[in-house]
């Protein structure tokens, strides 16, 4: 599958996952490390990638630099990590602003999980992997989809739309951190890191997404993401 040519202000799904499909966050340290780099890597300037241990923490962090006026690569209007993939709902914002985004994220942190686990050679399973979103359709599933793919850990039959009690479901994505859901249901968890005002528009409020995440829940239609959903189904 080849990238579509990125245009600034177009709007893409990015997905990569690990090598053989090994798991890429080992604990809750590796998925803050992540957190953390897709704020330190979304910008314009050079970010300095300096490892240092704190003997409380037990793992590699990056050295914190004094931010001034950040010139974003990319807008990040949703996301979800999970142990050996993640996605990305991006919009471009600079020229070659995705390309640019995405060659920091993976060699920052793939840097980061080979020092810190003494290990060699690549982390991810190549290039990552984009598709261009560009039906209304897919700006309003889309991010049901990717909120939705934690359920693979507690509710898997969701992959064949099957949700017997929607109310577990939405229980069990409230408890995972890893993913803008929270943040996109009116929940502080880590705003600083996706833009909100597409989902405003789309949505409207907080309670209105949840509104429309559970009638889609209700009704599951793969059909209308078939040709945006990057990985196996």
């Amino acid at each position: 599958m080849e990238n579509p040519q990125f245009t600034t202000d177009g709007f893409y799904h990015i997905y990569n996952r690990g090598v053989e499909k090994r798991k890429i966050f080992l604990n809750n340290d590796d998925y803050f490390r992540f957190i953390h780099d897709l704020f330190e890597f979304n910008d314009e300037a050079y970010a300095q990638n300096i490892y240092y241990k704190l003997p409380s923490m037990k793992s590699y962090e990056v050295e914190p630099r004094k931010i001034s006026k950040r010139k974003l690569l990319v807008e990040i209007i949703a996301f979800c990590l999970m142990p050996n993939h993640f996605h990305l709902f991006l919009r471009q914002n600079a020229d070659n602003g995705i390309t640019r985004f995405m060659q920091k994220l993976g060699t920052g942190y793939a840097m980061y999980f080979n020092q810190k686990y003494n290990r060699v050679g690549g982390l991810f399973q190549g290039r990552f992997k984009a598709v261009l979103i560009e039906r209304e359709s897919h700006f309003l599933y889309l991010p049901h989809y990717i909120h939705l793919n934690p359920l693979d850990l507690s509710i898997p039959s969701w992959r064949d739309k099957r949700i017997e009690n929607p109310h577990k479901a939405l229980k069990f994505l409230e408890s995972y951190r890893w993913s803008s859901y929270l943040d996109h249901t009116g929940k502080k968890n880590f705003p600083s890191i996706i833009s909100s005002a597409l989902f405003k528009k789309l949505f409207g409020t907080p309670k209105e997404y949840q509104a429309s995440l559970r009638e889609w829940i209700n009704d599951m239609d793969f059909s209308d993401l078939s040709d945006v959903i990057i990985e196996k189904v």
